[in-house]
């Protein structure tokens, strides 16, 4: 894994060469975010757009990472550190232009504070193997998640079907504000309905549990 500070890329080959970025302070001749991501991709490496918020990134300096495979959702350690974790906003802008882009999450752990254990993704992959969970992630076989899990999705033409782990709050949103909930208790099988989202491309569904940790599907684009 390499981090140029508001990229990630997973599966560099080990001869990938660095980018120069002796510090955080920038140089003559560094090559940038964008330039570097796309070098990633051609490389063959997983790339995405790390921590929006805590970086303050614009949406226009996201939309010049072309390269990227996904949005950072939600990083703990920037949750922890300074209370900018999330990367939602960028990320629902980004799908509403008809970027088809994933979304992860991670610790981003420094382990100076309690910043681990506290993001993940939850990857669908044939075997554990480097190769095959980096074909995965950038099928987009994986959720993101502080905790929830997600068993299973099935979209109909008029719902979507979520089967979870135990969780209070299932939401189905899409671009603007287009959104439908369901509260409860325990909930493991949450049946919501599609009317409101007839002419959105795409949506996505997040889970919220008795403790507040979220997971959140990658989006899915109704053709």
């Amino acid at each position: 894994m390499a981090n140029s500070g508001i990229c990630w890329q997973w599966g560099c080959p080990l001869d990938f060469a660095p980018s120069h970025t002796p510090s955080f302070q920038p140089v003559d001749g560094q090559e940038s975010g964008p330039e570097l991501a796309a070098r990633a991709r051609q490389a063959g490496a997983f790339v995405a757009i790390a921590h929006p918020q805590w970086s303050g990134l614009t949406l226009d300096d996201a939309r010049t990472i072309e390269a990227a495979h996904a949005v950072e959702i939600y990083n703990h350690g920037c949750a922890r550190g300074c209370d900018r974790g999330d990367g939602m906003a960028i990320a629902d802008l980004l799908l509403t232009e008809g970027r088809r882009l994933s979304l992860i999450a991670t610790d981003d752990a420094h382990f100076t504070e309690p910043d681990h254990f506290g993001g993940w993704v939850e990857v669908k992959a044939e075997a554990n193997t480097p190769e095959l969970l980096l074909e995965a992630l950038k099928r987009g076989d994986f959720y993101a998640t502080q905790g929830p899990r997600f068993e299973d999705i099935v979209v109909e033409d008029e719902a979507v079907e979520v089967a979870s782990s135990a969780v209070c709050t299932v939401i189905v949103q899409a671009s603007g504000t287009a959104a439908s909930a369901m509260h409860g208790h325990s909930m493991t099988r949450t049946r919501l309905p599609l009317a409101r989202f007839a002419r959105r491309d795409w949506i996505r569904v997040t889970l919220i549990d008795a403790a507040g940790r979220r997971a959140w599907s990658n989006p899915i684009w109704r053709e």
